[in-house]
């Protein structure tokens, strides 16, 4: 009779987790988003005792296509960071380890170059490469550079926690890559700015920052590029994403649907539709038409 009811509860964790019991009962997870079931409006741990987990889990995006998954996690008791990918093959999602954490790693919009602040890698046939530089115009020992995001067209936003704690950016023009300058205040304001995420098409940045109007600790936030190319003011996300505790490291999924961003020590994701109802918003406090 107990292993008849075991075999039902088996059964029925299977079923409300979208995950399935292969040999040795080992979980094999199945499904997109790595079987989770998307949230709506209002925000939730993401992929709970696999990727939140009580360690420290943090910096989650996907690949391009959506069919890797990859996160940086610090032991509890190691105290090491590890990049990790969950990669989906023959519709399961398997875990591996790509390497020691180097800043905070996000994949560049194709998905063929892994920065990792002043430091990137290059997908080849193999996996990733060795770590390389950037060059010397961010590799410098008197610049903290914890992300680099980049757009489709190359441009770079990056913080740098070493000069006040501001974000940057670098466009690349003509086939040159520009010198990283400071973003104007409607960027850089507050006690500190940080972990800057630019959309591929380069409409919207998100970051997070401490200001005094926020809701605690820090905040994320978003600017929309006006038309004459100049960044709107900064419009807080708000009680469904912001609370009294810190929130940081915004993301969009490629396809576009989902907000990811950290909370304490966990994932959080939220569905993304709400980003487009802030443009009447920041219509509105900018003047334009």
């Amino acid at each position: 009779m107990k292993q008849k009811f075991s075999l039902i509860s088996l059964l029925f964790l299977s079923l409300i987790s979208n995950k399935s019991f292969g040999q040795n009962d080992s979980v094999v997870i199945k499904g997109a988003y790595l079987g989770q079931q998307p949230p709506g409006s209002n925000a939730k741990v993401f992929a709970p005792g696999i990727v939140s987990t009580e360690h420290r889990d943090f910096s989650g995006f996907f690949s391009p296509d959506m069919q890797e998954f990859y996160f940086t996690r610090k032991d509890n008791e190691t105290k090491e960071w590890t990049l990790i990918m969950y990669k989906n093959e023959n519709n399961q999602w398997r875990e591996s380890t790509v390497g020691p954490r180097i800043g905070r790693p996000i994949l560049s919009p194709d998905g063929n170059t892994m920065h990792l602040g002043k430091h990137y890698m290059e997908r080849t046939e193999k996996g990733w490469s060795d770590v390389k530089s950037l060059g010397p115009m961010f590799d410098r020992e008197d610049w903290g550079i914890m992300r680099l995001s980049a757009s489709e067209n190359g441009t770079y936003v990056l913080d740098d926690y070493k000069n006040g704690d501001v974000i940057r950016i670098s466009t690349f023009e003509n086939g040159k890559r520009q010198p990283p300058q400071k973003m104007p205040p409607t960027i850089n304001t507050g006690k500190y700015s940080a972990h800057p995420f630019i959309s591929p098409d380069e409409t919207y940045l998100i970051w997070d920052a401490e200001r005094k109007e926020g809701y605690g600790e820090s905040d994320l936030y978003i600017s929309f590029r006006q038309k004459d190319g100049t960044w709107g003011k900064a419009i807080n996300l708000g009680d469904k994403v912001n609370t009294e505790s810190g929130e940081a490291g915004g993301y969009i999924t490629p396809d576009g649907k989902y907000l990811f961003f950290n909370r304490h020590h966990d994932m959080y994701w939220i569905d993304a539709k709400f980003i487009e109802d802030l443009r009447p918003k920041f219509d509105e406090l900018s003047g334009s038409k």
